[in-house]
């Protein structure tokens, strides 16, 4: 709990799954205010999930085959705060929609290859409690992002300030990972990190 990449690894957690959460609570909201139908609503707040689904798969593959991870995670969380940082200043419902789903793409894209981070480095008998602990403090974002939206909008009226706090959430997530980078040779033998 203490060592520094774990913490570090917990934050860049929290930054993504602040926009997983964030957007995913408050996408058919956004949707239905485009003056769909119920119907409708559902079907065009599938888009991002279907574009993410194809990004998790084909940049986590692209990712193994290359053997590089830190600036494939920093695309990823690029995409995601443009996506959604995006989204808060579009109003043709369309655009918005385009840029939800890059965000989406970012979003889903950076998860496989995220959790390559934490066993890179944490080996033996660390592995349990670490990856316990990133995934403990990062999901605390499940509750944070929903709520920083809501509260903001019942605030201000709009999402676009809400969609800005969780598009910042992934822009600090991407600084983290850049600075804490990532040496494939522990990926490949992690009983030597510890």
């Amino acid at each position: 709990l203490f060592d520094p990449r774990v913490l570090a690894l917990s934050l860049v957690y929290f930054g993504n799954v602040a926009c997983l959460y964030g957007v995913g609570f408050w996408l058919p909201t956004i949707v239905k205010g485009f003056g769909l139908s119920i119907a409708m609503t559902g079907w065009v707040s599938a888009i991002p999930y279907v574009i993410g689904f194809l990004g998790m798969i084909w940049w986590g593959m692209r990712s193994d085959r290359t053997g590089e991870r830190t600036l494939h995670l920093a695309i990823s969380l690029a995409l995601a705060a443009i996506g959604v940082g995006a989204s808060a200043v579009l109003t043709d419902p369309t655009l918005k929609m385009i840029a939800l789903s890059v965000g989406a793409f970012g979003v889903y894209a950076s998860l496989p290859i995220f959790w390559t981070l934490p066993t890179a480095f944490l080996a033996g008998a660390a592995v349990a409690p670490g990856i316990a602990a990133i995934n403990s403090i990062g999901n605390l974002s499940g509750y944070f992002g929903p709520f920083v939206i809501g509260w903001i909008k019942d605030a201000t009226g709009s999402f676009a300030w809400g969609l800005a706090t969780i598009a910042a959430c992934a822009v600090v997530a991407l600084v983290i990972t850049l600075a804490l980078g990532h040496d494939p040779r522990l990926e490949r033998a992690p009983e030597a990190a510890e």
